[in-house]
């Protein structure tokens, strides 16, 4: 059937929201193989009860090498669990985050994959049957969104040309940062082998020791400058997601007007996990806007829907 497998690397602190996410994807997601849930090994214990037919419980370890380990969940900074190696300087977990997913990416046995962060929570039906192999994906390429007052994205965008071994393009530059991203295995394993013939170095290794980079912006600028994987893409200037960004607390009130600005072909919504939005306020919203959401696109909308996404 080659169809799409979702991924979602999580931890301990946001269970809740993951909880939440996994309630959505069961209710509205449809035609899709396998949920993995990617997770540190310290936090296996809390994910476990999630694994079920179509979900897996993943350990990090299971796609990092050997040479990387996590020290101590006792020694973090800013409540960050990090992990060490003698090749690099210490790794946060945000970046095993993105690690693993590349890892994941290329050695699950799936042709595609859709990449959920654990704070999306779906409020309309998504079926994923159009995106399976050999199909097109959607690729997000917010052009010229990249401006060199964004600090961490402008260095991004300069680290993935250098790790890709490609020119870097001025700014503003695009930004291919989104949720509900879609990547490729073949193009995901090619991405990898580049890196490795740039840098010499495996490519884990090779991201260790940058250190700042973006696997998003690897993926968007390496098929951008690959005609042949390029070929099995669709751009697309957003995600069906309502995304909220900022480290602002969202009320009851603010939360009910983000989703009020989603347009009928939006099938989710993102609260940044460092709002500290609580998951009883993100419910309450998600109830009260049930009754008066409109109705996901029809069938004979798919077309216009997979351009959008």
């Amino acid at each position: 059937m080659n169809l799409v497998a979702l991924l979602t690397p999580t931890y301990g602190r946001d269970l809740e929201l993951c909880t939440l996410l996994c309630e959505s994807i069961d209710r509205h997601v449809k035609s899709f193989s396998k949920h993995y849930l990617l997770v540190p090994d310290c936090d296996l214990s809390l994910f476990s009860h999630f694994a079920s037919e179509h979900r897996v419980v993943l350990p990090a370890s299971q796609f990092l090498p050997a040479w990387l380990r996590p020290l101590p969940r006792i020694i973090q900074r800013k409540r960050r669990q990090f992990w060490w190696s003698l090749r690099a300087k210490p790794v946060s977990g945000w970046h095993v985050q993105q690690l693993i997913k590349i890892a994941a990416a290329t050695s699950l046995p799936h042709q595609r994959y859709c990449i959920l962060d654990s704070d999306i929570v779906f409020f309309r039906d998504f079926d994923l049957s159009r995106f399976r192999y050999p199909n097109s994906i959607p690729l997000l390429n917010m052009r010229n969104e990249v401006t060199e007052d964004q600090f961490h994205h402008a260095h991004w965008v300069e680290t993935s040309h250098e790790l890709l071994g490609l020119p870097t393009p001025p700014l503003p530059a695009s930004d291919f940062i989104g949720h509900i991203v879609f990547w490729d295995q073949q193009t995901t394993r090619a991405m990898a082998a580049k890196i490795e013939s740039v840098t010499k170095l495996d490519w884990i290794e090779a991201l260790c020791r940058v250190r700042d980079f973006s696997e998003y912006m690897l993926y968007g600028y390496f098929v951008e400058n690959d005609a042949g994987f390029s070929a099995r893409h669709t751009r697309t200037p957003r995600t069906p997601c309502v995304s909220y960004w900022d480290e602002s607390k969202l009320s009851r009130d603010e939360l009910n007007r983000l989703l009020r600005s989603a347009d009928k072909d939006d099938v989710a919504f993102s609260v940044a996990s460092f709002s500290g939005t609580p998951v009883e306020t993100i419910r309450a919203a998600v109830a009260e806007n049930a009754a008066v959401r409109a109705p996901a696109a029809l069938p004979h909308e798919a077309a216009g829907l997979a351009a959008l996404c």
